[in-house]
Parts: C-alpha cells; structure tokens; sequence
C-alpha cells in the first residue's frame, strides 16, 4: 500500500494532518516554505518542500496514494473580478499554468486527487467543478469546531476520489472571510483548509 500523500500549494499542512495523525508520509510544497531544504511541519510525519509546483517533474508524485492541490485564487477569484483587466493578461495566464502544472502532477500520481478553488473563472477555462461545498458542511467532523462559516469552494476531482459525506454545522459566522479587513496575510487567511473538510476527505479516502 501507497503511504505517501502530496499537498501542492499547501502552506499550513492543515490537509495533510489527519493523514499524519495515521501514520502517512506527507509532503506539502509551497513557495511560502522555509528555503534549504526539507523542514518538519505541525507533525513529524509532515514535511514541508520550498517548491514552485511548476518546476515539478511528474516523478516527484509517482508513489503517492493521494494528492491534494490549492491553487492560488488570487487572480481568478470571481470576488476580485473589478481588479482583472488592472493586472493584465500575464496574471491570468501565470494562474492558470499553476493550475494546469497541478493538474498534470495529480494525474501522473495514479492516485486519488483534488484540487481546490473557490467560486472562480477556472470553471470558464478548464470545465465544471466535480463539487461544490461550505466549510460549515464538514463543521461536523473532528476539528472542524471553528468551521461554522460559509465560503463557496470548488472541486476538481479523479483517480477514485470519494467525496465525504456532510456533517453540517449552522453557519454562525456567515461569510467571515469576506470580512476580514485588508492585511499582508489576508490571502493566506482566506485559504486555509477548513479542519473539519480536511478530517472528512482523509476518512472518506484512506486505504483501510
């Protein structure tokens, strides 16, 4: 058995952490990541790669069981549509060959795969998310305790991924990320994987 997972885009592990948590190597790559080499992560069964996913080789996938992907959303978000045409043709094109590089290494893994945006143009220029969810949907599951909020996500899928079956918590918070005020961080804010979704995949999807 596979006991290799790979989170692409990944700057908090959050993803990774149940699959950690059962024994799983867990390899999370972002350009984020403290350069140098390999550093450990929330756990010792995580670790963190200083990477551009686009300098990948479909190699680097090749054992994993399972391969998550978050492709920044910045320039495709429809939430920050009135600032396309100011960044030009180049933000777009860059976007999109993240996603596609992610694309291609989830594939070349053989195994099961996702790859995460929020409501945005990817749906225009690739095709139709597999799913769509709320954090609070998965506020049910263990550590999704501060997942009571809504924020519209999409999923592209294969390899035999199996969606998790919802838990719903009321979304007390309603649409918090829209709210959070202007920071250097707020883009890291807004794309950290909700616990309780993350908890939900790794039960739906290890090998048992």
């Amino acid at each position: 058995m596979k006991k290799r997972v790979i989170s692409l885009c990944d700057r908090t592990g959050n993803m990774v952490l149940p699959w950690a948590e059962a024994g799983y190597e867990c390899i999370c790559v972002d350009t984020q990541h403290p350069s140098g080499g390999a550093t450990v992560g929330q756990h010792p069964n995580i670790w963190l790669f200083n990477r551009d996913v686009l300098t990948l080789k479909p190699e680097f996938v090749a054992d994993a069981y399972a391969v998550f992907a978050f492709p920044p959303c910045t320039d495709m978000s429809v939430s920050g549509a009135r600032w396309f045409k100011s960044k030009g043709m180049d933000a777009i094109i860059h976007a999109l060959q993240v996603v596609n590089a992610c694309r291609k290494i989830a594939e070349a893994s053989g195994g099961r795969y996702m790859i995460e945006n929020p409501i945005s143009t990817l749906s225009t220029y690739w095709r139709d998310p597999d799913y769509r969810f709320d954090p609070c949907d998965f506020g049910g599951y263990k550590g999704g305790q501060d997942d009571d909020y809504t924020k519209r996500t999409c999923l592209w899928t294969g390899g035999g991924f199996v969606m998790p079956t919802p838990k719903p918590v009321s979304p007390n918070q309603g649409s918090k990320m829209h709210l959070l005020p202007p920071s250097a961080n707020r883009g890291d804010l807004r794309s950290e994987t909700p616990k309780g979704f993350a908890q939900a995949v790794f039960e739906a999807n290890h090998a048992r």
